[in-house]
């Protein structure tokens, strides 16, 4: 395995940092929950109820099942509040966790850019149960993309 670092964050074969959000369900989330159990596929977008996030999102919703054939954990994450991913959640039948980085800390531990500077990046993380990243997938605009690309990665790292 390659590893490789970027100048701020972490690249393919780091070690994911952990953190702990809120979810839409006001749940605490811990990243370490999921290690040794199941791979994570991290996804970071720029904000709920856009065009683009809704797509992403409901794109993941309708490949779930087969995210839960390949035993992996679906978690999104961006800079909304518990009560706004709590709606979006219900009005998109979204089946899968949802995280608040109020503040964007956790998006600055991961290192995910910001597009022209001012819009959050669009970047997928899929991670091993040893909490390896195994695979990035970075596009702004490609958003059904980052579900075939995460697809891509476990299905490599189960065979």
């Amino acid at each position: 395995m390659i590893r490789r670092q970027t100048k701020e964050g972490v690249g393919v074969g780091s070690k994911a940092p952990d953190f702990t959000l809120s979810s839409q369900s006001s749940e605490m989330v811990n990243l370490s929950d999921f290690l040794g159990k199941r791979p994570v596929v991290l996804y970071f977008y720029p904000k709920d109820d856009t065009p683009g996030c809704t797509m992403e999102a409901c794109a993941f919703r309708d490949e779930h099942e087969t995210f839960i054939k390949l035993d992996a954990e679906v978690i999104g994450v961006s800079s909304d509040s518990v009560q706004v991913h709590k709606r979006f959640a219900e009005k998109n039948h979204l089946t899968f966790t949802l995280l608040s980085d109020e503040g964007g800390k956790v998006r600055r531990l991961y290192g995910v850019p910001n597009t022209f500077g001012v819009l959050p990046g669009r970047v997928t993380y899929v991670i091993d149960t040893e909490g390896i990243i195994q695979h990035i997938f970075s596009s702004q605009a490609k958003t059904s993309k980052h579900v075939e690309e995460a697809l891509k990665s476990l299905t490599v790292m189960g065979s």
